[in-house]
């Protein structure tokens, strides 16, 4: 590729979601909404004066959007490796490999595809410890099935209008009640209090005056002053408000009126609007047309009542849950809460509406999550953290069951989440323009974006959560969000209706037979990605039979790295939790494995380390590393051989260009091989060897972050352009 053919390629890009935007069949809600622009009196968080979060249910991220163009799906370069050869798209069910298929709501009905096994149990199983080899063993074989964009029209079309986030987690890996949870209070159950930690759902807590006594996050709101309210149809919200779980709510309600035996829920009272108490108040239980609260959501968006802070709770079949609700009756509840905001158009210019989900349901997704470091058998650390062990404690699931819960193991150490990724849609006059964030966060997340606006703390998310998962505040432009948008269509628009949710097909979809199915293609595009604030290395260091890792992070954020030694890889992988401005080392013992290592790196956003080496083929091989040079965008590789003997390597491009070259290091030398990254939008990877020898091999890829937006990761792109 010629440098003006590069230079073609990044204007082509830097230009490309927005074309594609305008090329595409956006629902009028969408389009309505992209065309307000934002309230930008302060170029600041400020503006912001709503917060409305909509949390739906059981859906991961690949299971949604693996095939959407520019995100990390299942295109991506660097999968999880395990044993025999595979990959973690190669998933075994025990008996043969069963690899994601496509829901093909053309050969049945794959709306009404059903939900999987979801629970503390199971969910550890399939995860492993980040292990993912045996999936569907413990999550079923649909649990591989995916969705495209013709199944998920209107999901897509947010997607491409607004900021999807695909490195969002949610928070344990287990059920609905404990992550939904994480979202409300920023905790499974609280640090320092004694109080029992939630892993399972919940059956019933009892009398009105049990249940769970910590605080929650519109208690500290009430008490700051801030003004916040749930949207939810009592009669039917599927048990996903966990606020009637506790005990300040649950008296809040018996002042109200009587409470039904048995019945934990906050009741419903047509004069809700004269109670005294402002939990109560705050708990809108109306349900006085199609969509229960939507229609007291938009009359408060018409009257300039929407409160600074709003929950909105789904009703069953338009939560999205699978077997019950349908991501087309999904996106027709988020449509008309998008229309009900976007009614007032000074309302809309200054707000921000979330959309995420709770958990993963049992759907599979191929990121590992960014847990801390699991124990081996022999209760030995799997990894390390800067985080002391005392913060780390909260992270593990070594405390009591609630009372009400249904049954749960003993605990034994294993650490609640963060868990797989699920998808999350940032939709905002702030935050349009079909970008994608790779930054991770988790539901705690969201509190911490309010925290941000709001001023107002939510004590009970642990150090770790803060260190690892970020606020969110990465998703928006405050400083110039009214840039031009191409003009959009307004012949055709996306039918999303709340009666036709692909009832018609009443055929299921059966898993291909092992010789009919393949990996899944991903479509070949970039998208603007936000800029992330990871800076981060990994060094080796061989002597004899030890190889140690060094692990910095000199960014402002925390990141965890994910190793898998890939010469033992029925092993417990290694995650190291590391801190902003902190480093860490990881050794391995290799004496047992005739002096050779492969240990394969997973980092944020396609930050991947691959160390190969063979001590009994040389003792004194060369060592590589990164330095990065953000003013000039360029990347060096700094080979130093501390050897006695001389050597000469081949630094070969894997990506992005044409390039390959082969320098002499003297002993006790270095040499320096500088790349530019310009035209490649800041992206990298490339391999060492010495001697030609592939006994030897470092390779390093990732973005080099400089502050600044760029684009998702070119790499197959640049491939398909130049043949």
């Amino acid at each position: 590729m010629t440098n003006e053919t590069r230079r073609g390629f990044l204007k082509s890009a830097a230009a490309l979601t927005g074309a594609t935007a305008a090329a595409a069949m956006f629902p009028s809600a969408i389009r309505k909404a992209l065309a307000i622009q934002a309230n930008n009196a302060t170029k600041s968080i400020e503006d912001v004066e709503h917060i409305v979060v909509l949390m739906q249910e059981n859906r991961a991220f690949d299971h949604y959007f693996g095939t959407l163009p520019g995100v990390r799906g299942f295109g991506d370069r660097f999968p999880i490796p395990l044993p025999g050869g595979r990959n973690v798209f190669q998933q075994s069910n025990g008996e043969r490999i069963v690899m994601p298929y496509h829901l093909d709501q053309e050969k049945g009905n794959a709306q009404r595809v059903l939900s999987t096994h979801h629970t503390w149990p199971d969910a550890q199983d399939a995860w492993d410890n980040g292990r993912m080899t045996n999936w569907p063993e413990h999550k079923e074989n649909r649990s591989m099935g995916y969705f495209k964009e013709a199944e998920l029209p209107f999901q897509f079309a947010l997607a491409n209008a607004f900021t999807l986030c695909d490195h969002y987690h949610c928070s344990s890996h287990t059920g609905t009640f404990p992550n939904r949870l994480f979202h409300w209070t920023g905790t499974n159950g609280p640090t320092g209090t004694g109080e029992a930690v939630v892993i399972n759902e919940m059956d019933s807590l009892g009398p009105a005056y049990k249940g769970y006594k910590w605080t929650t996050y519109p208690e500290r709101l009430q008490k700051a002053g801030v003004k916040w309210k749930v949207y939810q149809n009592l009669p039917d919200n599927f048990s996903d408000n966990p606020l009637h779980g506790f005990r300040t709510y649950r008296a809040a309600s018996m002042t109200m009126g009587n409470l039904p035996s048995g019945f934990p829920f906050i009741p419903y009272n047509e004069n809700k609007h004269e109670a005294k108490d402002p939990l109560y108040k705050g708990c809108s239980n109306t349900m006085r047309k199609l969509g229960g609260m939507l229609h007291e959501f938009a009359e408060d968006v018409a009257d300039g009542k929407l409160p600074q802070v709003s929950w909105i709770v789904a009703p069953t079949f338009y939560s999205e849950h699978p077997s019950v609700g349908s991501p087309v009756q999904g996106a027709w509840y988020v449509q008309e809460a998008l229309n009900a905001l976007t009614a007032v158009p000074e309302v809309w210019s200054k707000t921000v509406f979330i959309v995420n989900f709770d958990e993963n349901d049992g759907f599979f997704d191929h990121l590992p999550p960014p847990s801390p470091f699991s124990l081996n058998p022999d209760g030995s650390p799997a990894g390390a953290s800067t985080i002391s062990d005392d913060d780390l404690q909260w992270e593990r699931f070594n405390h009591p069951a609630p009372t009400g819960t249904r049954s749960q193991p003993d605990p034994d150490g294993r650490v609640y989440g963060p868990g797989p990724r699920v998808p999350c849609f940032v939709v905002s006059p702030w935050s349009k323009g079909g970008w994608v964030n790779s930054q991770v966060f988790d539901h705690t997340s969201v509190l911490r974006f309010i925290e941000a606006r709001f001023g107002v703390a939510e004590e009970n998310i642990t150090p770790y959560r803060r260190a690892i998962c970020g606020d969110l505040t990465s998703c928006f432009d405050f400083v110039n969000p009214n840039a031009e948008v191409p003009d959009l269509p307004n012949s055709t628009r996306i039918k999303v209706d709340a009666f036709t949710a692909a009832q018609a097909l009443s055929l299921p979809i059966f898993v291909p037979s092992e010789d009919e199915q393949s990996l899944p293609e991903q479509p070949v595009d970039v998208r603007p990605s936000r800029a992330l604030p990871y800076v981060l290395y990994t060094n080796a260091n061989v002597r004899e039979d030890k190889v140690t890792l060094m692990f910095k992070n000199t960014g402002t954020v925390g990141a965890v790295f994910h190793v898998y030694d890939r010469l033992n890889l029925d092993a417990v992988p290694r995650r190291y939790s590391v801190e902003a401005g902190k480093t860490l080392n990881g050794t391995w013992d290799i004496s047992g494995q005739a002096g050779k290592y492969d240990l394969w790196v997973l980092g944020p956003n396609g930050y991947h380390r691959h160390f190969i080496g063979d001590t009994t083929v040389a003792q004194e091989d060369p060592e590589v590393r990164v330095v990065y040079a953000t003013g000039n965008r360029q990347v060096s590789i700094v080979i130093d051989n501390g050897g006695t003997r001389s050597c000469t390597v081949d630094i070969t491009a894997n990506a992005y260009e044409a390039y390959s070259e082969r320098r002499a290091v003297p002993a006790g030398g270095r040499v320096v091989v500088s790349r530019s990254l310009a035209n490649q939008g800041n992206w990298y990877d490339y391999t060492v060897t010495v001697d030609g020898n592939a006994a030897f091999q470092r390779r390093v890829a990732g973005r080099m972050e400089t502050g600044k937006d760029g684009i998702s990761d070119p790499a197959r792109l640049m491939a398909q352009i130049t043949g």
